[in-house]
């Protein structure tokens, strides 16, 4: 009987080890997932700036397009156990503002959406100027309210 008991506490106590272990890593598999999304919107802006020099509007807008759906599947990429740990830069107002993070979300899709159809009737500054209104001014307004700053 005390062979059992001490099997059962063995069990138990790797199971609940092996939950724990299974949540840290989902965890860091959040962050580190979203951090990665973050930084590839902001590497497709910075070659869309440069496509743009080039006049290959093409270009911009397939980066567009993937930049929109990136932001599209952030929202699902901040649960509430994701709120520290791992070095997320992710400030607690994503989670205190929730409805306010996802509208910002989804109206950066959006926009990004609209930018990569109206990139092929643009050219030159005129492009510029809505690259920095309809993507550049999405990445400042959510780093302004829900980002550590630098």
């Amino acid at each position: 009987m005390k062979n059992i008991l001490q099997l059962l506490v063995v069990i138990i106590f790797t199971t609940v080890s092996i939950n724990m272990y299974a949540d840290d890593m989902t965890q860091e598999n959040f962050i580190k997932d979203r951090k990665a999304m973050f930084k590839k919107n902001y590497s497709y802006a910075k070659k869309m700036s440069s496509e743009i020099t080039k006049g290959n509007n093409q270009a911009v807008s397939e980066l567009a397009m993937k930049m929109s759906k990136n932001y599209e599947a952030l929202i699902d990429y901040f649960p509430a156990n994701t709120q520290t740990g791992f070095e997320t830069e992710a400030l607690p107002s994503v989670w205190e503002e929730k409805q306010l993070f996802n509208d910002l979300m989804n109206k950066a899709s959006n926009d990004a959406s609209d930018f990569a159809i109206m990139v092929m009737n643009l050219m030159g500054d005129e492009l510029k100027e809505y690259q920095k209104k309809m993507i550049w001014s999405q990445c400042k307004t959510c780093h302004d309210k829900f980002r550590m700053p630098h």
